[in-house]
Parts: C-alpha cells; structure tokens; sequence
C-alpha cells in the first residue's frame, strides 16, 4: 500500500519535519553542516516562495513552520532534503539515504494551533536539555523571533508576532509553556 496522499493547496500552514535514518546525527557532525543545511532552507524557501515562520535545526531533525502560497509542500521538501542528503555524502563520505521515510507534515487549521505549534518547534531544544532556554541555542529561530539578533533573510516574523499579541509578548508567551524563569 502506499502512502497516503498530502494536502498540497495555497495558503496553507505546515508543520513539518524529519529524521535522520536511526536517528543518527547529522547536524552537528560535520564542520558547518547547520550552516550549509540554513543556506540551503534559504535557497529552498526562495526558490518555492514559501513564507517560513518558525524553526528549529536539531541533532538529527530539523521542524519547519511554513505556508506554501504555491501549494508545492512536497517539491520544495524533495530538494531541501536531498540537496542536504547529497551535500553531507560528499563531507562525511558516506552513502545512501540520510533522511528516514518521507517527511512529517501536519496542516495547522486555526491561529491556536499554529501559535501552539511555533513555540514547540523553539522549545524543543529546552525539552531535549541541549539548553536551558531557547536563547542559548542558535539554530531556531527564537532569537530572531524575540529580537535579540536580526532574522534570517527566509524567516517571516509577522504571524509568529500577530498571534501571540506582539513582538514583545514572544518571549513571555514561549517561557510560560515550560515554566521558565528567565524571559530572555
């Protein structure tokens, strides 16, 4: 049986993400490989005109928050994965598949999902305990997001902000899902 067919249609909010196969680590591994795979999220939300609006770059996954005005979800995927795939083969050296099965996608069907899902995607190195506070980890896009270095080219601030009331409420609204202490 194969797998089940995805919504790819404009406008709309994804949640996706994916795996290395075994859970190995590939972010992390090689000398600038979040570097490389951040220049090559940039080149794809260009190339696919997506509007990326939150992220996290993990040990061995990576989360993306994104609409497609061009309902083109699964090519835009296809080539991030794989220009990373073929990029660290050729570092490591290694061979074969990099990334387990297809991606993970989720449609976000309303503000408060959406909202729900953005600060989990820049909380996730808080719950794996690679940090204290998603502030101390460079690859997401709290940061940017909270003001405190300027965003990325491929990021788009404006829903993250819109949804939690303000750029200044950021930071509150993401320290108050994990009872964090320090805001910033």
């Amino acid at each position: 049986m194969g797998s089940p067919l995805r919504v790819q249609a404009p406008d709309v909010v994804y949640h996706v993400a994916s795996r290395a196969v075994d859970r190995q680590l590939i972010f992390g591994v090689v000398d600038g490989d979040r570097a490389v795979f951040q220049a090559l999220l940039t080149r794809t939300v260009l190339r696919y005109a997506w509007n990326l609006h939150a992220y996290c770059v993990m040990g061995n996954h990576f989360h993306l928050v994104l609409d497609t005005p061009e309902a083109n979800i699964a090519r835009g995927m296809q080539y991030l994965k794989s220009s990373f795939a073929l990029w660290f083969n050729a570092n490591k050296p290694r061979e074969g598949a990099l990334f387990e099965r297809r991606y993970f996608d989720e449609v976000l069907v309303d503000e408060a999902h959406a909202v729900a899902v953005c600060r989990y995607v820049v909380l996730n190195p808080v719950r794996a305990r690679l940090c204290l506070h998603p502030a101390d980890w460079a690859w997401s896009s709290y940061r940017a997001t909270a003001g405190i270095v300027p965003p990325p080219a491929f990021l788009r601030l404006e829903l993250v902000h819109t949804l939690v009331g303000g750029a200044r409420h950021y930071p509150s609204f993401v320290a108050e899902a994990y009872g964090l202490t320090r805001v910033t």
